[in-house]
């Protein structure tokens, strides 16, 4: 897969209020040690460097992130993203109604191009997990391919209901109550949703101007269900993924990886 053929997508806009007050965006927070890529000596791992190096492996060489003005501190550490072996892009947020209105600030850029999609505060394994996510959309021609842990609080996540051959019939946005075991956490997709969510937003985005709500990717997806495009699940049975943007999940990552 040539890295002219993917691009990365990362929302980083978010005030990080979870885990306010913190001493530098959320995205920076170090959550276990990496060598140095000057003298090799362990050094402490910016949490969103995980998504970046995830996305690098599946081949995107583009990655675009979508900032809040005044989070800073995110291009002055990561640069142009040599290091990491990627081509990084800071665009800033306009709309501030939910992560899919700060994706879609890119949207003239990454227009025609398959997508690989992640929150920069959630660590995921396997580390193949984007080029199974390609691989499972270049199979069945889906136009969203989402990728689907085991996650024990339901009313945290988007959970995803299953169909036959992979499909997902329904996603429920972060539910009081369910019995189902899967919510989403990273996803692919190509260009029929891109235009989908590009028309979406601008039919809906009066209404989220007005309430002060926000709207989640998980609520796009599934109003692109509704349009008829299709969208499959990859299922993560034996991986694993964890939210960090809340204290007591921050605490596990940083005890499991330091």
């Amino acid at each position: 897969m040539k890295a002219s053929d993917v691009v990365g997508l990362i929302p980083a806009a978010g005030l990080g209020s979870r885990l306010s007050p913190l001493p530098c965006s959320k995205e920076l927070f170090p959550v276990g040690f990496a060598p140095h890529p000057e003298h090799g000596e362990p050094h402490p791992k910016a949490v969103s460097q995980y998504l970046l190096e995830h996305m690098q492996r599946a081949g995107a060489g583009q990655v675009y992130v979508i900032l809040r003005k005044g989070k800073w501190d995110i291009p002055d550490y990561f640069g142009d993203g040599s290091q990491l072996g990627l081509q990084l892009a800071y665009l800033i947020m306009q709309k501030p109604y939910g992560s899919p209105f700060s994706l879609d600030q890119a949207y003239t850029f990454v227009r025609g191009q398959r997508v690989v999609f992640g929150f920069p505060d959630i660590l995921f394994e396997p580390e193949d997990a984007f080029e199974q996510l390609l691989q499972r959309q270049e199979q069945t021609g889906a136009d969203v391919v989402l990728g689907c842990f085991k996650v024990p609080h339901p009313h945290k996540w988007d959970m995803v209901e299953v169909g036959e051959g992979g499909e997902v019939k329904n996603i429920l946005h972060k539910p009081a109550v369910s019995n189902l075991t899967y919510g989403w956490a990273i996803a692919s997709w190509g260009p029929r949703f891109t235009e989908f969510m590009h028309q979406h937003l601008q039919q809906v985005e009066e209404q989220f101007h007005t309430s002060g709500k926000e709207l989640s990717v998980g609520e796009v997806v599934q109003a692109a269900i509704l349009k008829g495009l299709r969208v499959q699940g990859v299922y993560f049975d034996t991986g694993n993924c964890l939210d960090v943007g809340t204290p007591e999940d921050l605490l596990k990552a940083i005890h499991t990886l330091s």
